[in-house]
């Protein structure tokens, strides 16, 4: 019952480390208890069970408004959204559950710090490829100068292995074991040789960026889609030319629940033409395009300064149940009023406005470090993050999708201007700093400041070598005939 009491009380620390709690402090210590606990558990089996039950409270704690999602925007039943978000920690849980179940064998090895913090590192980096890698470890650090000086290198996952090391050191204290096994923490004095993190600076170039605050379950008719497009267009022109103030860099419309479809409302694409000639600026705008066999697409859409059109960027990373249901959950109702699944994108593009380039990734793409690093390694010097965070309701999601987004202007040393529907709509420095920021659930718009960069990181150039190299010695410590070859028989 130690062991199992112990497992627990590290999934509580560690939802209490995430927003609402926010209590990053406690990333160094939350996984404490349960390596104590998989430390002193011989049985794999109750191991790995240990690690599930830890998993499914964590998952269940930090992303509880999944429920309300399901169930408010998706339409499901307050029983069948309860099943499919029990379900959902469920499979979730599996990550931590291998975790308590391999750590448990590295634990007394005289090299366990850094054995198990690559093991934690590792294992996280494989949340992205089966689809909802939320809320890795190492976002507690955006506000650490000092650990956060690893993501230009290594990534997110860079601060993940520092705060596990850490972890496993307070468990091995507190299992008394010889105080030479934590000689590895010394490595951690290398941080302070890494350079700074960006200091504050002032930008050069601005966006008129707006906040719409459109409520999610809006019936829209023909004429009240005209009249919201030129609202739109009357916000956006109405600080573009205000008196005294030099001409944007970009107009920005965030995503929205409204439609404009940009292949099939010519009046809608005219009016987006329209503004940026008569603005004299480019504008982005998120829209709904399709592809030639008629499948929806969430897109992003550049009209140039002279009213044409551009190119469009067609989002890559969809949200399960948001825009596309996964096989084995067909009978899970879709958040988004779009007919059949969404089509995912296939190009990463760097938009050219004026004399820069800008990188824009669409709202739950934010969680996906490997990705939103493309857009700089093809020359974009600045982001644009375009979310509706309206379905999370006045959950902690908010918070946390913003503090996804804050590591991804760390690891890539850009500015970030956040354009959202209903909030938190903000501008964030390279150094994940929040610069400017609205406040939410209302209607608005404002000028961001921003600068364009040149310079890349090394995370920028390499990706995730460094997560996946911790995946590869784990695997190999753990089983240590994992890639040797068998001999012929």
């Amino acid at each position: 019952m130690l062991n199992i009491a112990l497992a627990l009380a590290s999934a509580i620390l560690q939802v209490l480390v995430f927003p609402n709690a926010g209590l990053t402090w406690l990333a160094p210590l939350a996984l404490a208890p349960l390596l104590v606990a998989v430390a002193r558990e011989p049985r794999p089996w109750r191991r790995f069970l240990m690690g599930e039950a830890a998993g499914f409270v964590y998952w269940f704690g930090v992303c509880y408004w999944i429920q309300t999602v399901l169930e408010v925007h998706g339409g499901m039943s307050a029983g069948l959204s309860w099943l499919a978000f029990l379900l959902f920690c469920t499979a979730k849980a599996l990550h931590m559950a291998v975790f308590a179940w391999l750590a448990g064998r590295l634990m007394p090895r005289w090299y366990a710090i850094p054995a198990v913090a690559a093991l934690w590192t590792g294992l996280e980096r494989t949340h992205a490829p089966l689809g909802f890698p939320w809320l890795a470890l190492g976002n507690a650090g955006a506000d650490m100068s000092l650990p956060a000086r690893l993501a230009p290198l290594a990534g997110v996952y860079g601060l993940s292995f520092v705060f596990v090391m850490l972890n496993a050191g307070a468990a091995l204290l507190l299992l008394r074991r010889p105080r030479r096994q934590l000689a590895w923490l010394a490595l951690l004095g290398a941080l302070w040789v890494l350079p700074e993190l960006p200091r504050k600076q002032a930008p050069d170039r601005s966006a008129v960026v707006l906040q719409p605050n459109v409520a999610d379950s809006d019936d829209w008719t023909g004429e009240k889609s005209e009249a919201f497009q030129n609202r739109l267009v009357l916000q956006s022109l109405k600080l573009a030319l205000s008196a005294g103030a030099a001409r944007p860099d970009l107009i920005v419309w965030p995503e929205m629940p409204a439609p404009l479809y940009i292949d099939r409302d010519f009046r809608f694409r005219d009016r987006l033409l329209q503004l940026a000639r008569l603005a004299r600026a480019p504008v982005l705008a998120t829209v709904i395009a399709y592809t030639p066999r008629g499948e929806p697409l969430n897109s992003a859409v550049l009209v140039s300064a002279r009213g044409e059109m551009v190119d469009r960027y067609d989002k890559i990373q969809l949200v399960p149940f948001g825009e596309f249901v996964p096989p084995l959950f067909g009978w899970v109702n879709r958040v988004t009023g779009e007919t059949g699944d969404f089509a995912p994108g296939s190009r990463v593009v760097v938009f050219p406005a004026g004399d820069t380039k800008l990188g824009a990734f669409i709202c739950y793409e934010s969680a996906f470090p490997h990705l939103v690093r493309q857009f700089a390694r093809g020359g974009a010097g600045w982001f644009v993050n375009l979310s509706n965070d309206g379905y999370f309701g006045h959950s902690a999601a908010r918070e946390q999708h913003l503090a996804l987004v804050r590591m991804r202007a760390i690891e890539n040393r850009r500015w970030i201007v956040r354009a959202t529907n209903d909030g938190i709509t903000a501008v964030l420095d390279p150094a994940g700093r929040i610069v400017q920021r609205l406040d939410p659930y209302r209607e608005t718009a404002f000028r961001a400041g921003f600068t364009s960069l040149v310079e890349t990181t090394f995370y920028t150039r390499h990706g995730d070598w460094f997560a996946w190299l911790c995946l590869l010695n784990s695997l190999s410590l753990t089983y240590p005939g994992f890639f040797r070859r068998k001999k012929p028989g």
